[in-house]
């Protein structure tokens, strides 16, 4: 079967390729994301010995054949929690920053003294969603993942739990993955879980549950998804979901994997490589585990940070003139813009909405709200409000001034997926 004109193959992990996604050509850029039930046992809290040790020498093959990586893990937590002596993930968003800050030491203690047996120097990188939205911390965390890498080192990478709060939140270290992917540049993202692969639905309910082995399109995948995450974790599959969609839309593919066996990693990576030898023009589907196909055209890296690396501030409604000439790839005027919610100010980032009128029978219209995407707006929500509806020339009489013609420059608006 010869993959669609339109499709990016999964490219030779075993072969110094070309062209990495990086441009670099001593190997590839690996992210390997563990979940809290690959580290910590549920019950006992005590870590998985084995499946770590296991996860170390997996690193340390792959580091053999001349590949980056990097260990996005979850566990604090988990690890805090038997060192406190408690039995119970905590509530309260305070007990489990407390509880994380016990155990991320613990953590990267443990990794620290089995990398350590490999001599493989480690890094602590500890990340929140308000670092990101800074474009010069964004560049800045890069820069410093290039030189670790650089370094030869391995950056274990957590959610900062101590400072972040709900409004700044990755929510889930899925998510936190498939980011780091995107700031690396990174050829391919592992996502570690307590199931074999992708199914059509939870195979610990439905018997009749099939594994999808290769996913082409996420949008158009027809699964059941609703299973949550473990007791101790904060994923489940809808998070991975999003994560292979965040990341393979940066030109990365993805891998859903059972992380109680890493060498299975290694497994994908040769049986890729023996396809890529062997019938290069013909899908590949691995034996175990799930592959999200890259995007063949990746975001580049500025709209990349826009649309996933910012936080939304606020919305901006428009209308369906507007929406039309945004989606021709033209700037957002304020003529187009109906209404604006939020508060924020200009070089911000907002979510643009269109309102439309549908007919829904009987000659009944009713009004539908349709996301086209985000940008970086040049002027602030008070702003919009008094100049929504107007021509660019009016600006200045209203305002007393005029920052910009348009309130959206259409090289800082990224179109949604949505």
């Amino acid at each position: 079967m010869a993959f669609d004109s339109h499709t990016a193959p999964p490219k030779n992990p075993r072969v110094v390729p070309s062209t990495t996604q990086t441009g670099s050509t001593d190997g590839l850029t690996v992210v390997i994301k563990l979940g809290t039930s690959s580290i910590v046992n549920e019950k006992t809290l005590f870590p998985k010995m084995s499946t770590l040790s296991l996860l170390i020498e997996t690193v340390h093959e792959m580091r053999q054949l001349g590949h980056r990586v990097i260990l996005v893990s979850s566990g604090a937590v988990g690890m805090g929690l038997k060192r406190l002596n408690l039995t119970h993930r905590p509530q309260t968003l305070q007990e489990k920053q407390a509880v994380a800050a016990v155990g991320q030491g613990r953590l990267m203690a443990l990794y620290d003294d089995l990398f350590g047996q490999l001599d493989i120097p480690v890094a602590q990188v500890l990340l929140t969603k308000d670092v990101l939205a800074e474009r010069a911390q964004y560049i800045n965390a890069c820069n410093t993942f290039k030189e670790l890498l650089n370094f030869k080192t391995v950056p274990i990478v957590n959610e900062n739990d101590t400072v972040s709060n709900t409004q700044i939140r990755f929510g889930d270290n899925d998510t936190l993955s498939a980011i780091t992917a995107g700031m690396v540049n990174a050829d391919y993202l592992f996502l570690c879980t307590d199931v074999e692969c992708l199914y059509t639905d939870n195979p610990r309910t439905n018997p009749d549950a099939k594994a999808v082995k290769v996913v082409e399109d996420i949008a158009s995948l027809k699964v059941q998804v609703s299973s949550p995450g473990s007791s101790l974790g904060t994923g489940g599959m809808v998070t991975k979901l999003i994560a292979a969609e965040l990341a393979t839309a940066a030109g990365c593919s993805t891998i859903i994997t059972i992380g109680s066996d890493p060498k299975r990693m290694l497994t994908i990576l040769d049986e890729m490589a023996a396809h890529h030898r062997d019938s290069p023009s013909t899908r590949f589907e691995p034996s175990v585990g799930t592959l999200f196909l890259r995007k063949p055209n990746p975001m580049v890296d500025r709209k990349w940070w826009i649309l996933h690396g910012l936080a939304d501030r606020g919305c901006i409604y428009v209308d369906e003139g507007a929406a039309s000439a945004i989606k021709k790839k033209m700037s957002l005027f304020a003529a187009g813009i109906v209404d604006v919610e939020g508060t924020f100010s200009s070089d911000q980032t907002v979510r643009v909405v269109c309102r439309k009128q549908v007919d829904v029978g009987d000659g009944t219209k009713e009004i539908q709200e349709v996301e086209i995407g985000k940008g970086l707006v040049n002027y602030g929500a008070s702003e919009v409000a008094r100049i929504k509806g107007l021509k660019s020339y009016e600006i200045h009489v209203v305002l007393g001034y005029i920052s910009s013609d348009c309130v959206i420059h259409r090289h800082n608006f990224v179109m949604s997926n949505k």
